[in-house]
């Protein structure tokens, strides 16, 4: 019988030292109770109770919690839209009391302020404003949640506006907007390009034609040098200016017609080329050299009688 009493009372003292230790997790605290009143608050590592007299209550989690709450509302434009509001938060690791007792349930608590916020806020905004100042809602939301919550030994760490998703037919019609205001500026662009095109063809053509014109002015300033040289030589054997123009012509005449000959794809130009024609041509030409110098010489005579008055 003493060998059953004593190994009774040792399975039982082992049993007593069993309940009366327990663990305590990193990053989180225990909540410990004594004849059901509060006793303490138990930290992480290698904990000790009283079996049978004090009992865990709960255990809290000190780490950073997420909860994401999804509000739909409405924009001051009349446009449903829904966000997502991710609010970060945890537990003040010395008000574990106040976390334990105040609140049961901490998730429908930070909910409802979340939707009270966002009601009270996206409704003054348009629904691009909504985009742009998103973080303003947030803002809003965090300072809301701060306020009430740090009663209640909970930390707001950090609240996002992480997703809006106004109604199907309305992301449909923005993206229409986005598309044509795409393609205005895509088309300016290419109006843009063509113009500059064409202005500088314009400039090419110009500079081509002026350059053109310079060449062929330069080619008529030869020429006619070309030509004082010739009448000058032909003068000193005799011949007068008007008989070396006109001879001088007579045989550009005839360079002319051998040069179209000598072309194989030239078209066909028909022109006087018989030695009667040439002698008409020379004729002509004399004919007209010697009334011009006769209206010349008549117009200066009226210009000095004019003058002096005798007309």
């Amino acid at each position: 019988m003493d060998v059953i009493y004593n190994a009774a009372f040792g399975f039982g003292l082992m049993l007593l030292v069993f309940m009366a230790v327990f663990i305590v997790k990193q990053q989180s605290a225990a909540v410990v109770e004594r004849f059901g009143r509060f006793q303490s608050i138990r930290q992480s590592g290698l904990q000790i109770r009283i079996p049978l007299v004090d009992r865990i209550a709960g255990r809290l989690s000190l780490k950073i919690q997420q909860l994401d709450v999804i509000v739909e509302t409405k924009t001051k434009d009349d446009v449903f839209v829904k966000l997502k509001v991710s609010v970060q938060y945890m537990v003040i690791k010395n008000k574990v009391y106040d976390a334990f007792y105040k609140l049961d349930y901490p998730h429908d608590q930070i909910t409802s302020y979340v939707f009270d916020v966002v009601r009270a806020e996206v409704p003054k905004m348009r629904l691009d404003d909504v985009f742009e100042r998103k973080d303003d809602v947030a803002i809003a939301v965090k300072s809301e949640l701060n306020d009430a919550m740090i009663n209640y030994g909970y930390d707001i760490i950090k609240t996002l506006v992480t997703d809006i998703d106004p109604d199907l037919q309305v992301k449909e019609a923005m993206n229409r907007i986005n598309a044509s205001e795409r393609e205005k500026i895509a088309a300016q662009y290419e109006g843009d390009a063509a113009r500059i095109l064409i202005v500088e063809k314009a400039k090419a053509e110009a500079e081509s034609k002026r350059l053109q014109g310079q060449g062929i002015a330069d080619q008529r300033r030869e020429i006619a040098r070309g030509l004082e040289e010739s009448v000058e030589v032909l003068n000193k054997v005799g011949i007068n200016s008007q008989e070396a123009s006109a001879l001088i012509v007579v045989t550009q005449h005839y360079d002319t017609l051998q040069s179209i000959g000598e072309e194989t794809n030239s078209n066909l130009i028909l022109l006087p080329n018989s030695p009667q024609a040439g002698s008409d041509m020379l004729n002509n030409m004399v004919a007209s050299f010697t009334a011009s110098n006769q209206i010349g010489e008549a117009m200066k005579d009226y210009k000095k009688k004019k003058d002096s008055g005798e007309l």
